[in-house]
């Protein structure tokens, strides 16, 4: 099993459709006893939450956005967790739309350590969860 994803931040590695996340939409992941969360926001998404589980490199889990524009649209997606020959870890997903028509498959993966703070304190700041958020990374 590859190591967890608690307190790594992940991003896709290719835009997807507009309104949608794409290469700028930031992912700060928590693990903990089976249960996965992320906060994530960035590009067309103004805040994001995802919840879930995880068994072996298996996820399981619900996301929910808000758009630039004031849209929300809710889905859920089975994930892959991978570990990259350089130690990064990527998660091939296969993903639906339960709010709206469209399915597909997309790529997120771990960023690099340098500024990760940073962008994990972006995330929390639009969230509202500051201390929550980088008690993980620090």
């Amino acid at each position: 099993m590859a190591r967890s994803l608690d307190g790594l931040v992940l991003a896709p590695v290719a835009d997807q459709a507009p309104g949608q996340v794409g290469t700028r939409t930031r992912f700060a992941y928590h693990e903990r006893d089976g249960e996965i969360w992320a906060e994530y926001a960035g590009g067309d998404v103004v805040r994001g939450h995802l919840v879930g589980t995880r068994e072996g490199d298996r996820l399981d889990f619900r996301y929910v956005q808000l758009k630039r524009g004031g849209a929300t649209s809710s889905g859920h997606c089975v994930s892959l967790v991978v570990e990259l020959p350089d130690g990064r870890l990527r998660l091939e997903e296969t993903w639906e739309w339960e709010s709206q028509a469209g399915s597909g498959t997309s790529v997120v993966e771990q960023v690099e350590q340098a500024g990760q703070v940073e962008q994990v304190e972006q995330i929390a700041r639009s969230t509202g969860n500051v201390e929550q958020v980088t008690e993980h990374v620090r």
